[in-house]
């Protein structure tokens, strides 16, 4: 399963740059409408995978936003949430799961009230270019597999494995899958795909930029993706 990612900043669709998230536009200049390109991958996708930027930067998730999205499409939004009281405001505000991440929320503690409050997450874990646990100190371990071991237990089972700045490290993302559903982000690319089955993996995440270009629909795999309130709604 191939799950685009979109970037939402201030209702404008967002996608990487050499400096952080840049405004995506297309050939012309114009920056792309977000509800266009779901409309384009909705008819063979029924999933979107949504990095909510103004929560993750500012702490203030568009929550008007997800309420739009989530009556028309499946969303899992990644919305930097902090704590489980956070993170349940996404769930109230549409998302059918949310992401609880290793580079954001404030250690295992939060991860049980989570668990107590709802059963509807994705855990995500980060590694840094070293290859390390990108989290804060409220995380008793850096080692990723006692980590996710730590959080199944607790009863979340799919799990998103996000390197940064490096390529997948399969035998870890294979050692992770082998106790529950497992998914590749962070700089998993289309051309990495053929790696998922040996890996165990369920599915890739992927930026829309290898998807924008093209008029057409985007190809088979199901797809993740984001968009902004209607302007008539704004």
């Amino acid at each position: 399963m191939l799950v685009p990612c979109m970037m939402l900043r201030k209702g404008q669709v967002c996608l990487p740059g050499p400096d952080g998230p840049v405004v995506a536009r297309d050939d012309g200049g114009a920056p792309f409408d977000p509800f266009d390109v779901v409309d384009r991958l909705r008819g063979a996708h029924q999933r979107m995978y949504l990095v909510d930027l103004d929560g993750v930067e500012r702490g203030d998730p568009q929550l008007a936003y997800l309420q739009e999205l989530s009556r028309d499409i499946t969303l899992w939004v990644d919305a930097g949430v902090p704590t489980a009281d956070a993170a349940i405001d996404i769930l109230v505000a549409g998302a059918d799961r949310a992401i609880l991440s290793t580079a954001y929320l404030r250690g295992p503690v939060e991860i049980r009230r989570a668990w107590k409050l709802s059963t509807d997450w994705v855990f995500e874990v980060e590694i840094n270019p070293g290859g390390a646990m990108v989290a804060s100190t409220a995380w008793p371990t850096r080692d990723p597999l006692a980590l996710v071991s730590s959080v199944r237990e607790v009863g979340i089972t799919d799990v998103i494995v996000s390197p940064r700045e490096q390529d997948p490290d399969w035998a870890l993302i294979k050692t992770i899958a082998s106790g529950g559903p497992t998914w590749v982000d962070g700089s998993f690319t289309l051309a990495a795909a053929p790696q998922l089955p040996p890996s165990g993996a369920v599915g890739g995440i992927f930026h829309l930029d290898q998807l924008l270009s093209s008029p057409a629909p985007a190809p088979s795999p199901e797809v993740a993706v984001a968009a902004s309130p209607r302007d008539d709604e704004e």
